[in-house]
């Protein structure tokens, strides 16, 4: 096994931190090694009160190909599956989790658990020439836990169209679907992909920690849970410094001083 590691890790000037996925010679498959690698990233920055935003990327012609299919057949047990797909969705919840938003910056397949990572990011930037698919149903295995992010994502219709053919979508056909955010020419990915950390890192890091938070419980409950939850969190945040200066700056016609 290659001592070089499956992700690599760059943080800039804002503190925006990039994951690459970095084994592009297996499709930056997520083995039982990337697994636990991203895993123990996203830990660090679960605790990380200075990070503004993440980008999750892959290096190579391949955003994610899904789980690596050879490990997981080498010796076939129900315990072995369970504890796999169990440590795949603590990665993705880990994702959804972090108090700042992630970004996947997808440039190429995104395929099975791949897929599913695009979808578990709170907002995704795609290449034109990226494509999508839960094509495990083509093997015999359906896409269950690719398919909890994914009808989360798109319309119910449209995921399971996409469950049961195992079929590709263009990038166009992402973003209209509501998977991904943004199509860029493959030249200008990464300046899409800075046109919204920037527009992110230029609000208080409180106010979007706080509505990461509630925008994502709020989706799992009731309506009338929903507008008691949000409107507490409203109360909360208003009483915050960031807010109360950003609402004066609003009264008296300047820009908010967030120093």
């Amino acid at each position: 096994m290659s001592a070089d590691p499956f992700v690599r890790v760059e943080r800039d000037a804002r503190d925006v931190v990039t994951l690459t996925l970095d084994r592009p010679a297996a499709f930056n498959a997520l083995s039982e090694g990337m697994l636990a690698a991203l895993q123990a990233e996203l830990d660090v920055l679960a605790g990380d009160e200075t990070a503004r935003a993440v980008v999750i990327a892959a290096a190579g012609k391949a955003f994610c190909a899904g789980h690596d299919l050879k490990e997981m057949r080498a010796a076939p047990s129900l315990d072995y599956y369970t504890t796999l797909f169990d440590r795949c969705a603590g990665v993705m919840l880990a994702v959804q989790r972090l108090p700042v938003p992630v970004i996947a910056r997808v440039q190429g397949i995104a395929t099975a658990a791949g897929c599913q990572l695009v979808a578990m990011c709170d907002l995704a930037v795609a290449s034109r020439d990226a494509r999508f698919a839960v094509s495990g149903v083509t093997l015999g295995l359906f896409c269950s836990t690719p398919g909890v992010a994914l009808s989360r994502n798109v319309g119910r219709k449209a995921a399971f169209e996409m469950l049961v053919t195992g079929e590709f979508i263009s990038a166009d056909e992402a973003r209209a679907k509501g998977l991904v955010n943004r199509v860029a020419e493959p030249a200008e990915l990464d300046a899409e992909v800075e046109r919204l950390v920037a527009s992110i890192v230029a609000k208080p890091r409180v106010a979007i920690a706080m509505g990461k938070a509630l925008f994502y419980r709020q989706l799992e409950t009731g309506i009338a849970a929903a507008y008691e939850d949000a409107g507490r969190t409203m109360a909360c945040n208003m009483m915050d410094a960031a807010a109360l200066e950003g609402v004066q700056a609003f009264i008296d016609k300047r820009k908010p001083d967030w120093r």
